[in-house]
């Protein structure tokens, strides 16, 4: 029960600490993670980072969900996913009513407009720490930048974004596998 609670509690930590929602957690994530537990490595978390984000669902509920399962299988699972979602039940259990009070207060809307920023600061960090920890080369940057740039200039649908790498992608490890 040691690894279970462990589990439990790093996850409840990041819940508890998270402003932003699923990837405003990936820096709490991946310290808890990879650096200080060491349950994954960087190239690991980046895979489950991939996974928990193209399967439906929560990306923090997602990630425990495959973190919990290395770690102490399904009771590792329970412990992990309970963890990730109780600080988010208990605090908006808890803000509800505030928030239904002081929703149209100015420094509501001035915090919360404060938030945001910060929330892309951290997913920029984030991205920064996993490439430089990685054995990623620039060609490997280059699509994640399109998909910002065609996304971001509203040029792309990211389903559309979505469907044509796979194509793209299926179509070049089948011609490099031919090799």
């Amino acid at each position: 029960m040691k690894k279970e609670a462990e589990l439990f509690w790093s996850f409840f930590k990041i819940g508890a600490f998270t402003l932003g929602g699923g990837y405003a957690m990936i820096p709490l994530m991946q310290d808890e993670i990879v650096t200080k537990k060491k349950w994954l490595t960087d190239e690991e978390f980046l895979d489950a980072l991939a996974i928990a984000q193209s399967s439906p669902g929560v990306l923090a509920v997602n990630t425990s969900i495959m973190t919990g399962y290395r770690i102490s299988g399904r009771l590792g699972i329970a412990a992990a996913v309970l963890g990730a979602v109780l600080p988010s039940f208990l605090i908006i259990l808890c803000l509800s009513t505030v928030i239904i009070q002081y929703r149209e207060a100015k420094l509501f809307q001035q915090v919360f407009f404060g938030v945001k920023p910060a929330t892309v600061g951290l997913i920029f960090i984030a991205v920064y720490k996993l490439c430089k920890s990685t054995k990623l080369n620039w060609t490997h940057y280059w699509i994640p930048l399109l998909v910002a740039v065609l996304v971001g200039m509203n040029f792309m649908s990211p389903v559309w974004i979505i469907i044509c790498t796979m194509i793209i992608g299926n179509l070049y490890y089948a011609w490099r596998d031919k090799k």
